[in-house]
């Protein structure tokens, strides 16, 4: 929750946030339609630069044509030939200009988009918010190559990331790196249609794997099986053998089991020409693929979306996405469990138009110093469900979201409220519940972590 002197910012900050993200989508399609204007120009340019040349070509050959045809003859060159020559160099005198001014206007039109980007847009987005509330500018840059780094480990850019920890004497410890060398290791794997150490790892934490409800083991299972229907009737006795180990998951995939089972009876004529050629489909790689990427990262506690992703900004046109706004976003201070930049990017984006507003209402009202904590911003901003990583909890009695450094109390009755409001609370060494009438130590309250 907000601290009481911000009240007034949070109702005009409700209450002007839609409009000031409408303000900045329409500043945005202002400057789309001036860069719209200069592609076009580049596209007639280049359409009429090349019919113009092309022209030219035409005429140049013709007249060098005529000009070996009387060489060969040996006879001296005519007046109407002299003439036809004067006036080819003269078009072509003429047509450079005349491109060379079409290319100048499109310089113009180029400045304008410069003007548009400068007339709509902060130029100093840093200024939305204070140099109180940063942190050094050393640690922003270790946060900004620790999100980079792990981009590049999820990528499989492996040497990549070593050379940028080299570079920029990031210190990046062995049990971080571990788990992107062994995913990327495993799909590189799957990729080569190779299950061995996908299966390997499935089996290794299959008690995990359960309590997520992932059904990774027996996809792979499956997928290797139809590896065996695909080599033929020699292959039949070793998937009978194989599908022994469909056992344990009889209870959940009975149907799927049973489509398996039945295609060994079209074995010998060919799956391919049976009802059960949907097996065959190489799609299958591709689902084995994502299935594991994401079931993996679930277990391991890993994002599956890149840190350097942008693919789920709400609301955003693509070429506001790459109008050099993640410098801004990061200096918005959204900082969130991984994918760190991600959220600090598309958070941003949905935040920046409302914050200065505030700031100019902030500079209107001269109340400069109501924003100056770190961990909060002046109004509540609503980042939707994708960048929800984590449950919050506000204290009913003081209305602030808890912290580590005020976490939340769960009392004996079953209430839970801030330890900064237990401590409020205390009376003569004990505690009286504000929501019961029950009694009770102060000290056999217990933390709660969500």
């Amino acid at each position: 929750m907000l601290r009481p002197g911000l009240t007034v910012l949070v109702r005009m900050g409700r209450e002007s946030g839609e409009t000031a993200s409408e303000a900045a989508m329409e500043q945005c399609a202002s400057v789309e339609r001036e860069v719209d204007k200069v592609l076009q120009k580049f596209l007639t340019y280049g359409q009429h630069c090349e019919q113009s040349l092309e022209e030219l070509l035409h005429h140049v050959g013709q007249l060098r044509a005529e000009l070996a045809s009387a060489a060969l003859q040996g006879t001296p060159l005519s007046a109407t030939l002299s003439l036809v020559m004067s006036q080819c160099c003269r078009k072509i005198k003429d047509t450079v200009q005349k491109l060379a001014s079409d290319h100048k206007d499109i310089h113009s039109s180029v400045s304008r988009v410069g003007k548009a980007i400068d007339r709509n847009f902060d130029s100093e987005i840093c200024g939305v918010v204070s140099d109180a509330v940063w942190d050094s500018r050393e640690k922003q840059q270790q946060i900004l190559q620790m999100a980079i780094v792990e981009h590049l480990y999820q990528q499989g850019m492996l040497s990549v990331a070593e050379e940028l920890c080299q570079e920029s004497t990031l210190n990046v410890d062995l049990d971080f790196k571990q788990p992107f060398l062994e995913l990327n290791r495993i799909l590189e794997a799957l990729h080569e249609q190779d299950l061995g150490p996908a299966l390997e790892w499935a089996v290794s934490h299959r008690q995990r794997l359960l309590e997520l409800n992932s059904s990774l083991e027996f996809k792979l299972h499956r997928l290797h099986f139809i590896r065996l229907l695909a080599g033929g009737p020699e292959k039949q006795l070793e998937a009978l053998s194989y599908a022994r180990h469909f056992q344990p998951f009889a209870r959940l995939h009975q149907r799927e089991i049973q489509v398996m089972m039945g295609s060994l009876v079209y074995l010998r004529l060919g799956l391919e020409k049976s009802p059960y050629c949907h097996l065959l489909d190489n799609s299958h790689w591709a689902e084995i693929c994502e299935t594991f990427t994401r079931d993996a990262c679930s277990l391991l506690g890993l994002s599956v979306e890149s840190p350097l992703s942008v693919r789920t900004l709400p609301r955003v046109p693509d070429r506001w996405q790459c109008a050099g706004l993640l410098s801004a976003c990061w200096a918005l201070g959204l900082a969130a469990p991984a994918p760190a930049l991600f959220c600090s990017f598309a958070s941003g984006c949905v935040a920046l138009p409302v914050l200065m507003n505030i700031k100019a209402v902030i500079e209107q009202r001269q109340c400069t110093g109501v924003w100056s904590h770190k961990d909060e911003l002046p109004i509540e901003i609503e980042l939707g469900m994708k960048c929800w990583y984590h449950s919050v909890f506000a204290c009913p009695i003081l209305r602030q979201q808890t912290s580590d450094s005020n976490p939340p109390i769960k009392l004996i009755c079953g209430h839970v409220i801030s330890r900064d409001a237990l401590n409020k609370l205390i009376n003569g060494g004990k505690l009286k519940c504000p929501y019961c009438p029950m009694e009770q130590n102060p000290a056999d309250g217990k933390r709660i972590i969500f």
